[in-house]
């Protein structure tokens, strides 16, 4: 999480302007989305991911590293989705039949459960863009420009800021466990993640009360403010998002 951040900072896209970004990780997410065959949303996932590694320049085994993520979430969601039970004859079923009951894949189940699969890791790659290549600054700023409510934006930063307390907390208190061998055997990792656990809510909470003391002391009065960068319109990125976004619909109408 905190290296996301780091490389949304650092990037090679950090100076287009974040409404070009965001337009073009959207407008490709919803071609995902709506695309009837699978071999878009495939595309999307290669295409998504090369312009993330290539042209922003995240390493490729950290991008490998965070795709594994949603990527085991994936795998076990579509297996649910493949698995049919039932008791009625079906075509094509093949599995295992006990008591009158089949659990097993039918040749629909498996074409449903890729389609998912596939826009979901599409839907993913898109984000990921976004996420790796602008900063949250910067996106709150462009959700002001474009008159999205205040309460909402401020909502959405102090969540973002929170969350980072919460994994804050988790890393100092699993680096003192650490430090006192908390986790050199089974029985003592299942100790050392129940204290984590247990400490985890009244640490977070209480440096949560901190930061919210800290905003106060700065001036803070319902309406988050900070420093806002200027960008360029950028002609470059935004002719080749339109043309990479136009030849994605003509293979969604041509498959």
């Amino acid at each position: 999480m905190f290296s996301i951040d780091q490389y949304a900072y650092s990037n090679r896209l950090k100076g287009i302007h974040p409404g070009e970004k965001i337009a073009f990780a959207l407008a490709t997410l919803l071609i995902a989305l709506v695309a009837p065959r699978p071999l878009t949303p495939a595309v999307i996932t290669i295409l998504m991911a090369g312009v993330t590694i290539g042209a922003a320049g995240i390493p490729v085994r950290f991008y490998l590293q965070l795709i594994l993520v949603p990527f085991s979430f994936l795998i076990a969601g579509v297996a649910m989705v493949a698995l049919t039970i039932t008791n009625q004859p079906q075509a094509g079923l093949k599995g295992i039949t006990l008591l009158g009951w089949t659990l097993g894949v039918t040749p629909d189940g498996i074409n449903l459960a890729g389609k998912i699969f596939l826009k979901s890791l599409g839907a993913v790659t898109c984000l990921y863009f976004l996420s790796l290549t602008t900063p949250v600054v910067d996106f709150l700023a462009f959700l002001r420009q474009v008159r999205v409510p205040t309460l909402l934006v401020d909502l959405i930063s102090l969540t973002y800021r929170f969350i980072f307390v919460l994994l804050a907390t988790v890393d100092d208190i699993y680096i003192a466990q650490t430090s006192r061998l908390g986790y050199v055997s089974l029985r003592t990792s299942f100790y050392s993640l129940g204290q984590l656990a247990t400490n985890l809510f009244l640490k977070a909470y209480r440096r949560s009360q901190e930061l919210f003391t800290a905003l106060t002391a700065r001036g803070y009065s319902e309406e988050l403010r900070v420093l806002e960068v200027s960008y360029p319109f950028s002609w470059p990125f935004f002719g080749l998002a339109a043309v990479l976004d136009l030849a994605l619909l003509i293979l969604v109408l041509i498959t």
